[in-house]
């Protein structure tokens, strides 16, 4: 009631600038353009109740502070999980610390016999397959654990143990019939076979829709037959078990009409017809096979359809956004060795009479690799334990930490080599394996430019449903008192500058990060209001303005990562854990820093100088294509 009592205090003259139709009426209308779909829509679907979830990600673009999935902060182990967990982490740092070479493996280009053995009896190519099936069955959240294990340790490793069973056999966790599971999980599971993801084409990156391999029926009707190539596939040349996605026709039953879907299929090398190309000279994880993947008239049985024909793509995009939250905790683990690296060399080197350490600049250095590390860890374990949860609604914050954990990781890792100087540089020392580790995950599994986009469309398109729902109700304002009453109280803070902070954080976490979680709000509202904006300014051709979107992506992330680190905190401090103090520090650094980013990428979305900058970028941009590459005339001698 605070903000109507706010409302109610106004001027005459501002609460008639507020209420009047002149103002509030034809705002959502505009809305309800702006969130309408590029097509037009069939009458049943004009009336469809807007979605709801309780995803904090999806709310934060109506401006709403979504709690339930944040706070507390849920991630805990608990009786006989936390005791498996732990049996088997005990062994897997041993096993990094005494067994595996992982200077070895990238010298050789390939995992040693010797240490997969290990990863077998650790049960590491099964950690979320049930044990009836002979997996390990940790659930995600064990699984997040072993994997900063793997990254602190062997990123080359972590992908070859990562692609077997976080995307490549995903599938059949995700999809598969009771008779695929029992058929395909034990040797997946077990490693006895190795599972690879066939996804990306010459022709396909990101766009995952336009794939051209092909599979059609046999005239029999009997099986299937897939003709076509995949590039760049982890795993691809060991692989038994594929999961490969091709082109399919299928016929509208409504229609008639036949029109060629993607289809998802379980495809084994023993099928025939399957062959590789030789393993890629690649800059990093060469631990890892990746491998061009040849189907010619490749026969796979009916039962082998994974999910339903014509569902591929959704199948595809479930396994990717289930896979995600591993990226995040594995990097977490590669950021704490490079700090480790990076704080054992400062506080043993010494430069001017001190140890450097001492000096405000390595100081900074490392406080953001620390605050970094937190974020990164935070957002990864936090995504898991929802999954855990049964959390259906977390694509959005999946796509978030694979974009924060990846650029995080590299930042850490470039600090950590600067730090260390020339011995940073040298082969010896490590880091320079870790650089070039770390490259492809800004590429992979989406990469960060699409995902970002991704991101913006996705949450947009979940507040576009709800400025609907408001322009619907303003034909009837009678009917729809009260929630036309609560959105114009909204609005009207914001129009008058007296916008009131949502205390719903504030409320529910430590009193030491009251003023953290006061940023978060402001934030969040400010995030709300420009989403909104950009809406009604837009319309339908929002798709079109990547510019800004890139700018509400990295708000959102921010946002994401600010309330996410108030939660784990707020939890240490009720805890008296003996890290409280640290992780306090480490939120208030990040809440200041984050919330100022914040602010300046939502004054970007209506700034005229960045939008005559964003201008001028895309001319340039279009010369440079058109002359296929930079001018000979622009040197400064002119020749």
């Amino acid at each position: 009631m605070k903000s109507t009592r706010q409302i109610y205090s106004l001027s005459r003259s501002a609460r008639s600038y507020i209420f009047g139709s002149q103002h509030l009426a034809p705002l959502l209308c505009r809305s309800y353009a702006a969130a309408a779909p590029a097509t037009t829509p069939k009458k049943k679907s004009v009336d469809k109740k807007p979605a709801e979830s309780d995803s904090f990600a999806f709310n934060l673009f109506r401006g709403k502070v979504a709690l339930s999935q944040v706070l507390p902060y849920p991630v805990k182990l608990e009786g006989e999980m936390q005791e498996h967990v732990q049996m088997i982490v005990q062994p897997a740092e041993k096993f990094f610390s005494e067994i595996n070479d992982a200077m070895a493996n990238d010298a050789n280009e390939a995992v040693s016999p010797e240490s997969i053995e290990h990863l077998k009896n650790l049960g590491a190519f099964g950690m979320l397959v049930p044990e009836e099936y002979e997996g390990a069955g940790l659930g995600n959240l064990g699984y997040a654990r072993m994997s900063q294990i793997i990254g602190e340790n062997d990123l080359g490793l972590g992908i070859f143990v990562g692609a077997h069973q976080s995307i490549g056999y995903k599938g059949i966790l995700l999809y598969g019939t009771k008779e695929q599971k029992e058929k395909y999980l034990p040797d997946v599971a077990t490693g006895r076979k190795y599972a690879a993801f066939c996804l990306t084409e010459p022709s396909s990156g990101s766009d995952a829709s336009s794939i051209r391999c092909r599979a059609v029926p046999a005239a029999d009707g009997t099986h299937w037959v897939l003709n076509g190539s995949k590039i760049w596939i982890s795993n691809g040349g060991i692989a038994e078990v594929m999961t490969v996605f091709a082109q399919t026709p299928v016929k509208d039953p409504a229609t008639g009409q036949t029109k060629d879907k993607i289809t998802a299929f379980v495809v084994e090398r023993g099928f025939g017809g399957v062959r590789n190309g030789p393993p890629e000279k690649k800059m990093g994880i060469k631990a890892s096979n990746t491998a061009e993947v040849f189907f010619e008239d490749c026969k796979i049985p009916n039962e082998n359809v994974l999910g339903e024909v014509g569902q591929g793509f959704k199948v595809a995009m479930n396994i990717l956004n289930n896979g995600r939250f591993g990226m995040a905790t594995t990097l977490a683990g590669t950021m704490k060795h490079c700090i480790g690296k990076a704080v054992d060399h400062a506080t043993n080197r010494t430069q001017f009479g001190s140890k450097i350490h001492t000096y405000g600049a390595i100081q900074e250095k490392l406080a953001r690799m620390c605050m970094l590390q937190y974020v990164t860890e935070t957002m990864g374990y936090l995504l898991a334990a929802n999954m855990d949860r049964g959390v259906l609604d977390y694509q959005v914050e999946a796509a978030i930490s694979k974009i924060f954990a990846s650029e995080a990781a590299w930042n850490v890792t470039d600090d950590a080599i600067q730090i260390l100087g020339g011995m940073g540089y040298m082969k010896e020392c490590g880091l320079e394996r870790v650089m070039r580790d770390l490259r492809i995950f800004r590429i992979f599994e989406g990469t960060n430019d699409i995902l970002r986009l991704f991101v913006a469309l996705t949450g947009m398109q979940f507040a576009g449903g709800h400025l609907r729902e408001l322009q619907k109700a303003l034909q009837n304002p009678a009917s729809n008192f009260g929630l036309l009453l609560g959105e114009t109280a909204k609005r009207a803070g914001k129009y008058v500058g007296l916008a009131s902070v949502d205390g719903t954080l504030s409320a529910n976490v430590h009193p030491n990060l009251a003023k953290p979680a006061q940023l978060a709000s402001m934030s969040i509202q400010a995030f709300g209001y420009s989403v909104e904006e950009m809406l009604v300014r837009h319309g339908k051709n929002i798709v079109d303005q990547q510019f800004l979107l890139w700018r509400v992506a990295d708000a959102a992330i921010d946002i994401y990562g600010m309330v996410a680190t108030i939660a784990r905190a707020s939890r240490s401090l009720d805890a008296n854990s003996s890290s409280a103090v640290m992780e306090e520090n480490i939120v208030k650094l990040w809440c200041n820093i984050a919330s100022e980013r914040v602010q300046r990428n939502l004054n970007v979305l209506k700034s005229a100088k960045d939008a005559e900058n964003f201008s001028i970028m895309s001319q340039i941009s279009q010369e440079v294509c058109e002359l296929k590459g930079i001018p000979a005339s622009r040197n400064p001698l002119g020749f």
